[in-house]
C-alpha cells in the first residue's frame, strides 16, 4: 500500500526482519558471507559490496526521496567524492556559490588535481547559471537551501535549463531531507545527504547518502562505490535507520523552534540581517514555499557591530558551539573559521560569508529557553562591557 510519509520513515525500506519476526533489522556484523558453492552465493558476498543491515537503509532513504536506488556511504563527503568520481578529466561542474566548505574544498583540493574543474554562480540566479552551461560543463551542483546563507535555488527550473543542455542535476537535500523537499521529483537526477545531520538526529554517528531513479546511473555509482569503498559500517547503517524512525516528530519540533528563533531575531534588533527562508521577507520565500514543506531549521544571522561574536560564543549556555547540525541539540557555528574555512577569503566575503555570520542549528529544546540563551549571550557580548 502507499504510505503517507509519516507512516514511510518508519515501515519505508525493508520493515523488519522476515526470518526471525525482529522489528529492527538486525545488525549483520560480518564481513564475509559463506557461498555454497563456487558461484552460488545466498545474495550476499563481501561487505564492501553488500551487507542486509545497509541495504535495508539504502533501500529506506530510496523510498523516502521517491527514488529507485539508494547507497550508503561512511561519511557526507565519501558520497560526494563518489559521485563526482562520475566525471573525467575535462570535465567542469556548476556549483552553487554558497556552499559547504567540504564540498568546495574536495572539488578545490582533490577532483582539480584531475583536471575536473568548477564554475560558481548564483544558482538562484537562472540566466546566469544558464549562462554558465557550456560544452564542458557535466552537471550543476546545487544545495537548496544552501550553506551558510540559506539561498534558494527553484530546483524544477534549474533542472530543466540543465536537462535541456544534457546536464545532470546534482542536489544536496541535507538541510531539509525528504520530509519536508525531494527534489528527485522535482527532476534532480542525483540527491546528496549528510545522514551524519537529520536523518541519523542525534549527533552519534556519521553517514553519507545518495538516490537516484535511474538505473544506468545507479549502476555506474554501485560500480563506483564498492571500487573506491567508502561503505556505510553495519551498526552505523542500524543507527540512521533507528533517527529516520523519528524523522517526523523531530522535523516537526525543529522547523516550530526555528521559525520562532527567526521571528525574534528579525525583530529583536541584534542581527543586521537573518538568513532564513521561512521569513516570508526572505527571498527564497515563494519558491521554498512551492518546492518544499517548510523551511527547515537551519538559521543564518549577521550580529550587530555594537556585539562581539567571539564573546557571543564564550556566553553561551545551552546553545553549544559546535561544528556540525542537525541533531537534537541546538548548535552554534562560525563559518567563516568553521565549517567554510578552506574557501578563500575574498571569495567567502563576496557572498555574505562575513566574519559576523553566525549559523544556527536549531534544536528539539523549548524554544524560549533557547531564545532566552541568544539574549543573553548577545548581550554580554556588547561592546560598551568590555
Amino acid at each position: 500500500m502507499s504510505l503517507k510519509k509519516d507512516s514511510l520513515v518508519i515501515h519505508g525500506g525493508i520493515d523488519g526482519d522476515a526470518t526471525t519476526g525482529a522489528v529492527n533489522i538486525p545488525i549483520y556484523q560480518t564481513s564475509t558471507f559463506k557461498q555454497d558453492g563456487l558461484g552460488e552465493t545466498r545474495g550476499w558476498e563481501y561487505s564492501r559490496t553488500g551487507n542486509p543491515t545497509r541495504a535495508a537503509l539504502e533501500k529506506l532513504i530510496a523510498d523516502l526521496e521517491g527514488g529507485e536506488y539508494g547507497l550508503a556511504f561512511a561519511s557526507g563527503l565519501a558520497a560526494i567524492s563518489t559521485v563526482l568520481s562520475l566525471f573525467k578529466a575535462g570535465d567542469k561542474i556548476v556549483v552553487s556559490n554558497n556552499i559547504y566548505g567540504g564540498t568546495f574544498r574536495i572539488l578545490d583540493n582533490v577532483f582539480k588535481n584531475f583536471d575536473i574543474t568548477y564554475t560558481i554562480v548564483d544558482t538562484s540566479n537562472l540566466e546566469e547559471t544558464e549562462a554558465a552551461i557550456n560544452d564542458e560543463v557535466k552537471a550543476v551542483y546545487v544545495e537548496s537551501p544552501a550553506n551558510p546563507l540559506l539561498t534558494v535555488t527553484d530546483i524544477e527550473a534549474v533542472a530543466k535549463i540543465a536537462h535541456k543542455a544534457g546536464k545532470l542535476l546534482i542536489v544536496d537535500n541535507t538541510f531539509l531531507t525528504p520530509y519536508l523537499q525531494r527534489p528527485l521529483l522535482l527532476g534532480a537526477d542525483i540527491v546528496l545527504h549528510s545522514g551524519t545531520k537529520y536523518l541519523g538526529g542525534h549527533s552519534d554517528t556519521v553517514s553519507g547518502l545518495v538516490v537516484v531513479k535511474d538505473k544506468e546511473l545507479a549502476d555506474r555509482l554501485y560500480y563506483l562505490q564498492n571500487a573506491i569503498g567508502g561503505v556505510l559500517a553495519p551498526w552505523d547503517s542500524f543507527l540512521i535507520i533507528r533517527g529516520i524512525k523519528t524523522l517526523g516528530v523531530r522535523m516537526e519540533r525543529h522547523v516550530k523552534n526555528a521559525e520562532k528563533i527567526a521571528t525574534w531575531l528579525y525583530e529583536s534588533g541584534y542581527a543586521d540581517r537573518v538568513y532564513y527562508p521561512g521569513l516570508k521577507t526572505d527571498s527564497g520565500y515563494e519558491i521554498q514555499n512551492k518546492q518544499a514543506d517548510g523551511a527547515g531549521a537551519m538559521i543564518s544571522f549577521v550580529l550587530n557591530e555594537r556585539y562581539d561574536f567571539k564573546e557571543f560564543f564564550k556566553h553561551l549556555e545551552i546553545v553549544t558551539l559546535a561544528e556540525s547540525l542537525g541533531g537534537v541539540e541546538s548548535l552554534a557555528c562560525h563559518p567563516a573559521s568553521m565549517t567554510h574555512a578552506a574557501i578563500p577569503e575574498n571569495i567567502r566575503k563576496e557572498v555574505g560569508i562575513v566574519d559576523e555570520l553566525i549559523r544556527l542549528s536549531v534544536g528539539i529544546e523549548d524554544a524560549d529557553d533557547l531564545i532566552d540563551d541568544l539574549e543573553q549571550a548577545i548581550t554580554a557580548s556588547a561592546k560598551e562591557r568590555a
